[in-house]
């Protein structure tokens, strides 16, 4: 059954043949806005994220979130079938994407260079893990990987502790964002000349971008930048700040000002003002470039947040006309009232469950075509519907099926 049209990618078409999360989450997008997404797979077990579940009984998170509203075709590329189907697909596809380690799409049947001789309008998506011009550009990539050579580990360390990398896919979702954006400024490229092109992006590519000014400013000053509780930016003049405490519950905040009219509004809004006037830090100014009153400061803020609750130090400040928020655990995010209101958490229906699940919503609110999530298909679930619509008959798919091309 066809799908009632919505979002504002109606009528653009996308296979995908990719897997893990990078590569999945730029369609997945796409077909949260109404574009047709179809995502190949290999016809016995499919991709195998299916798989990654932790929660007996119920599909993998990962798939699902990673696949959602897109429409799974299995293939056998190895076979001469298989990748004819392949090449009628591209023939009427806008976009086409792959994230195989460099060199196994050319070996089975969907490079650039094949590609674009059936539709040179096509705009192909390509993603690695290093960027394919450096030294270890054949090498595989993960989101591990990523984080761990692109800085942010140290981005959110502690002095005197460990850098790891976190538990969220911090690069691949850079990634996809990057990919999504430029397959769709390609199209529109595509569209406006008819000559489509191949994006190359990669995890790390992306996660330096990520690291954006900061990123900047450690090149600039040729040294790292100061981690852990606090950030200072600015200078003596006009120092800035963003840091968190705990509340006497243990519970984190954060708040960050800019100028030191903002510093005099925090410190007066939250009752501190004269203890900070007698410790000598009335001008903020003094913890530029000097560690030992940062942290002569930072200890004096740990003390004096630990006397009252989160909610009333937030409420003051944000009183005072500070930024200033709680440090939300994940699940406390997925709660927040301010995530709930703009849809970015919502509910599907899963018919096989028999309920509504809560799932990620959309990042977009659009006036006209508004978003739609969907829920990720069953292995091979528009076999039959897709090769209907490139010409097959019923008794062509079934045999198509019984060779194992799908």
């Amino acid at each position: 059954m066809s799908r009632q049209p919505f979002g504002p990618l109606q009528g653009v078409k996308v296979v995908s043949c990719s897997t893990a999360q990078a590569g999945t989450v730029p369609y997945m997008l796409m077909a949260d806005l109404g574009a047709d997404v179809i995502k190949i797979e290999v016809p016995e077990g499919g991709d195998g994220s299916r798989r990654m579940t932790v929660l007996p009984g119920m599909p993998s998170t990962f798939f699902e979130t990673n696949n959602r509203g897109v429409k799974s075709v299995t293939l056998n590329l190895k076979s001469v079938e298989g990748r004819a189907i392949l090449h009628k697909l591209v023939a009427r596809a806008d976009i086409f994407g792959q994230n195989f380690r460099p060199g196994a799409a050319e070996k089975n049947g969907f490079g650039y260079d094949e590609l674009k001789k059936i539709n040179p309008r096509l705009v192909y998506v390509s993603i690695s893990g290093y960027g394919t011009r450096g030294p270890n550009g054949h090498l595989p990539g993960t989101d591990s990987m990523a984080q761990a050579l692109g800085g942010i580990a140290e981005a959110y360390s502690m002095p005197g502790q460990k850098m790891r990398t976190g538990i969220a896919s911090v690069a691949d979702e850079s990634t996809a964002m990057l990919a999504f954006g430029g397959a769709l400024a390609a199209l529109t490229h595509a569209r406006t000349t008819g000559v489509g092109q191949k994006i190359e992006l990669s995890l790390l590519g992306s996660l330096v971008r990520l690291m954006g000014w900061t990123f900047t400013t450690t090149m600039w000053r040729n040294e790292n930048p100061v981690t852990g509780q606090a950030r200072i930016t600015g200078t003596a003049q006009r120092p800035g700040i963003s840091a968190s405490f705990n509340d006497r519950d243990g519970k984190p905040l954060v708040f960050q000002l800019t100028g030191p009219d903002n510093w005099a509004d925090a410190m007066k809004g939250l009752g501190f003002h004269d203890r900070i006037k007698q410790a000598g830090f009335e001008d903020l100014g003094v913890i530029i470039d000097n560690d030992a009153k940062r942290n002569e400061l930072l200890a004096l803020l740990d003390e004096l947040f630990a006397t009252g609750s989160r909610d009333d130090w937030v409420a003051k400040l944000r009183g005072a006309d500070i930024v200033s928020a709680p440090i939300n655990t994940l699940l406390e995010a997925s709660n927040d009232p301010d995530v709930i209101a703009n849809g970015y958490v919502t509910a599907v229906d899963y018919p096989k469950f028999g309920r509504k699940l809560k799932v990620h919503g959309t990042p977009w609110q659009f006036s006209e075509t508004p978003a739609r999530p969907g829920i990720a298909p069953e292995l091979g679930e528009h076999n039959n519907e897709v090769l209907a619509e490139l010409g097959y008959s019923d008794a062509e798919i079934a045999k198509l099926r019984a060779a194992k091309v799908i």
